[in-house]
């Protein structure tokens, strides 16, 4: 396996392995450490993994996250079928790590090219080790502590009247959940931003303009081209990524079918500043 870092903050391009077969534990570890170390993996020059493949590479590395809402399209609970045309306002089209509006939000997703338009449709990821690096020691200080919450309603009203994505009343109706704004990576130890766009709705223990002004500011730091990669897919690509330390934004700038796997694998509460780490990783099975 070939590991070639693409920026020097976040992404790697993975070469030299077939994601089609079972992996042995040494592959297991090599590709784990590959992404603790990168973030977000690309995994080129692959075939198109059958569901019930896909399901068995998640599975080495987490226990897999079934969603409380699906799209349309999707058939395999474990494996979220993204079949759109015109994706825009769809939910994917803004920074966001997956579902952090749970206690325990996933640790990360492979998603997985299987049809392209001729052209657009790239995906971007960003490191919120980065965002919180560059981040002044004054607002690192103002921030870290601070707690805000993350719940279900912005999904519920941008998905409103689009055929995409089934919603359950029980998830429209959730209570938000709150999370530290600065968090530490529970394997790395590493401090990161912890607030994105389609989740958090508010930084407790602050007035309305308090927290409207200051979660802005925020959801625009983090959109810096300092912290990003961008990958243009192509069919077969598999991408890997950290969901506990990387947000992504899918462009919506094509009008052509564009059809995608995923899974996404569960993972841990974030951790907040003082609490120890799992600095080892979970063995593989």
């Amino acid at each position: 396996m070939k590991v070639e870092k693409v920026t020097a903050r976040i992404g790697a391009r993975v070469s030299g392995i077939d994601l089609t077969q079972p992996l042995d534990g040494a592959a297991v570890a090599e590709v784990r450490a590959a992404l603790l170390d990168n973030l977000v993996l690309f995994f080129v020059e692959q075939k198109p993994l059958t569901p019930e493949q896909h399901i068995r590479l998640a599975r080495h590395f987490a226990e897999i996250d079934i969603p409380e809402f699906r799209t349309t399209a999707t058939v395999h609970p474990e494996v979220m079928v993204l079949d759109q045309v015109n994706p825009k306002g769809q939910g994917s089209d803004s920074w966001h790590a997956d579902n952090t509006y749970l206690e325990e939000p996933p640790m990360g997703a492979l998603l997985q090219a299987h049809q392209l338009p001729p052209i657009g449709g790239d995906t971007l990821f960003a490191s919120m080790y980065a965002a919180y690096e560059a981040l002044s020691p004054a607002m690192q200080a103002f921030f870290e502590g601070m707690t805000a919450k993350h719940g279900t309603a912005k999904l519920v009203e941008r998905t409103k009247g689009k055929a995409l994505y089934k919603i359950p009343d029980s998830l429209a109706n959730r209570e938000p959940f709150s999370h530290p704004v600065i968090a530490v990576h529970p394997e790395t130890g590493r401090k990161l931003l912890n607030v994105n766009n389609n989740w958090t709705i508010s930084l407790d223990g602050m007035t309305k303009a308090e927290s409207d002004h200051w979660l802005q500011f925020l959801l625009d730091h983090v959109k810096s081209p300092e912290f990003q990669v961008r990958h243009r897919w192509s069919v077969g690509d598999m991408i890997f990524w950290d969901n506990r330390c990387v947000q992504h934004y899918a462009v919506a700038d094509y009008t052509e079918r564009r059809l995608m796997q995923r899974i996404v694998m569960s993972g841990s509460r974030p951790l907040a500043i003082g609490e120890k780490p799992q600095l080892e990783a979970v063995a593989a099975e």
